[in-house]
């Protein structure tokens, strides 16, 4: 008797621009910066991008802009979280159950661990002005870097999925 075998493909394919953004402020205030320096309107949404990690509930803050005129959507996307991890020891004691907290980071990206945010652009056309958009978001002063990211070799290329 013959052998089935399916193969699960990734047929998804969503064209888009990567910026990769080094920055020590919040975000709302990196929004804020790049709505001043590039004429944008992102707002955060109602609903943050979260998922589970290790057991952990992870949040990014998710902001957004779409350009009727220009037809681009803009994604503004914090790439590390902070959440605290409980560990309870017992020792089989009543009373003498041990509990620690520690701070553990989760990245969007993990192969950019050290990337502070990201922008998404997305487009349905195909010319961008990317280097004019880096030039500008380079040009603000609490940036340290910024610069696009090839988006064909992430591993984690669907934790970019927004809808």
């Amino acid at each position: 008797m013959g052998h089935l075998k399916l193969l699960l493909d990734d047929d998804y394919k969503e064209e888009f621009s990567l910026i990769a953004i080094h920055c020590s402020e919040e975000s709302y205030k990196m929004a804020f910066l790049i709505n001043k320096h590039l004429g944008l309107r992102l707002k955060r949404e109602k609903l943050d991008l979260d998922y589970s990690s290790n057991g952990l509930a992870v949040t990014f803050p998710l902001f957004q802009f779409t350009s009727n005129i220009q037809y681009n959507t803009y994604y503004l996307v914090a790439n590390k979280c902070r959440s605290m991890e409980a560990n309870v020891q017992s020792s089989g004691g009543l009373f003498s159950n041990d509990t620690s907290e520690k701070m553990v980071a989760t990245f969007l990206l993990p192969e950019y661990k050290k990337v502070d945010f990201f922008m998404k652009i997305q487009s349905e056309f195909e010319n961008i002005p990317l280097r004019k958009i880096i030039a500008n978001i380079n040009e603000i002063k609490q940036v340290i870097s910024a610069y696009e990211v090839e988006t064909d070799n992430l591993k984690s290329k669907n934790n970019l999925i927004f809808d």
